[in-house]
């Protein structure tokens, strides 16, 4: 998929179409509600970590990607979300394809580089590279992401 255009457009599907999956994603990892402890307390400074999407053609493509994306220690985590359906509008026209989506989990300074690498790797003339800061979270999981991407 190609142009600016395609890019504001996953960029506001991406983030309607996000809000189911990581509610449900939030529903099956860590509830608040049933730990005796505040995050508030722990040492995590909201906005420290992000959460990068990036959508991708095929599965191939998207294990190449987060094979780099972590071996250049851009991110602790990358998972692959198959078979997702993007509907967007390219040259004028409404167009609909099968793509996977990459969740990456990453230190919010590392947003720039991971940008760029995707940009540079990645098949599409204007690839998805969308972030949401983590405010919250299973404070040891935010410290192993701190722990494996350098500042």
């Amino acid at each position: 998929m190609r142009g600016a255009l395609r890019f504001f457009c996953l960029s506001l599907l991406s983030g309607a179409l996000m809000l189911p999956v990581l509610r449900w994603i939030g529903s099956r990892s860590f509830s608040l509600t049933t730990h005796s402890f505040s995050m508030a307390t722990e040492t995590h400074s909201p906005g420290t970590h992000s959460a990068a999407f990036v959508t991708c053609p095929n599965d191939a493509v998207a294990r190449e990607l987060a094979r780099g994306i972590v071996e250049k220690k851009l991110a602790a985590c990358v998972n692959i979300i198959p078979q997702i359906t993007s509907v967007y509008v390219w040259q004028g026209k409404i167009e609909e394809d099968t793509e996977v989506l990459m969740m990456i989990k990453t230190r919010s300074s590392k947003i720039p580089a991971l940008a760029e690498y995707v940009r540079s790797n990645h098949p599409y003339e204007v690839a998805e590279v969308i972030s949401l800061p983590i405010d919250q979270g299973n404070p040891p999981y935010l410290k192993w992401i701190g722990d494996v991407v350098p500042e």
